[in-house]
């Protein structure tokens, strides 16, 4: 396993980010395919033992179950000063109207919640799940230095927004000398480029470490055009982000199928080897829910694409309405 900075920092995090979304308890008002504990646990261990060491949730997964579940694994199987865990904050964790969004008081609540859930003293980077237009941005970034300089988070990113926001929340912090974030959790894959034109130029000139979700656009890179799985029939954020594909998505999809035919390797793997291949991205973010997917994507850290597959893989992509955030 490889590790990297994340961004400017001297953090070091493996390639490949474990996202957990997949973990925890499915009753809890969540995915119908989400893994319980036991299932989840073996995963978990595997992820350890290859070097995955940079581990990816948020409060609101499984009703904070996936906290749960990823917490107790991760105290189990590795030790806390060598593994790095980061959640997010945003989403509703309950009906009050205080109960999610950005402000001081959601955020002070939710990330001592996130602690407790998790059996941990601090999260090492403290995330925005989205921005919060009823939040002013000053008092977002001086919660979240507070956090900070509490020691409830060592470092603090943000995740899926317009690069203007991303740039005044940095202004922001920087101009009141709070801590400032240092990621960028987007959504990039072959079929959806569109953070291509702004977000990560603007991450790249501000060193910000760049750790995209939904590396193969939620499977759907990793299996032939029209291949349907349990997930991609239950995923209601599937049938948001994919209620009309573009035209051209299948040619993309067609030319991940034909290099992976050439190679003799699953077609997760060659998807993930040309996101691990753009400059400025630092750790995909892989959620998984068998084995199997797991060591695809560990197997794609192996995959080199040349230029020419490269070229095949992108020549077809068009402009995409704005999606993700």
């Amino acid at each position: 396993m490889d590790y990297v900075g994340l961004g400017k920092t001297g953090l070091k995090v493996s390639r490949l980010c474990l996202g957990c979304m997949s973990f925890g308890d499915s009753s809890k008002g969540w995915h119908k395919w989400i893994l319980d504990e036991e299932a989840s646990r073996p995963i978990l261990r595997r992820a350890v033992e290859a070097g995955i060491n940079f581990f990816d949730t948020a409060n609101i997964y499984a009703g904070g179950t996936s906290e749960e579940v990823t917490g107790r694994a991760l105290n189990e199987f590795a030790r806390r000063d060598e593994i790095v865990i980061a959640t997010k904050a945003h989403g509703p964790f309950g009906s009050g109207p205080n109960q999610g969004g950005l402000s001081r008081k959601a955020l002070m609540q939710a990330i001592d919640d996130s602690l407790t859930r998790l059996g941990t003293d601090y999260v090492d980077l403290y995330q925005i799940h989205r921005w919060d237009n009823n939040t002013p941005i000053e008092e977002t970034m001086e919660a979240l230095n507070d956090i900070v300089r509490a020691g409830k988070a060592r470092y603090i990113g943000a995740s899926s927004m317009a690069a203007r926001q991303f740039q005044r929340a940095l202004h922001v912090s920087r101009s009141n000398g709070w801590a400032q974030f240092v990621s960028m959790q987007n959504y990039v894959n072959l079929i959806y480029r569109e953070e291509e034109r702004e977000m990560l130029p603007l991450c790249r000139e501000e060193g910000i470490g760049v750790i995209p979700w939904s590396p193969l656009a939620r499977g759907k890179l990793a299996r032939p055009v029209g291949e349907e799985t349990h997930r991609s029939e239950t995923d209601p954020i599937n049938k948001a982000l994919y209620v009309r594909m573009a035209d051209n998505d299948a040619q993309v999809i067609g030319a991940v199928q034909k290099i992976a035919g050439e190679r003799g390797i699953p077609m997760a793997q060659v998807a993930t080897a040309w996101l691990l291949a753009q400059d400025g991205i630092t750790a995909p973010i892989i959620g998984v829910s068998k084995m199997a997917q797991l060591e695809d994507a560990l197997s794609a850290l192996e995959v080199e694409l040349s230029s020419s597959e490269i070229e095949q893989l992108e020549a077809p992509y068009q402009p995409h309405p704005v999606m993700g955030f």
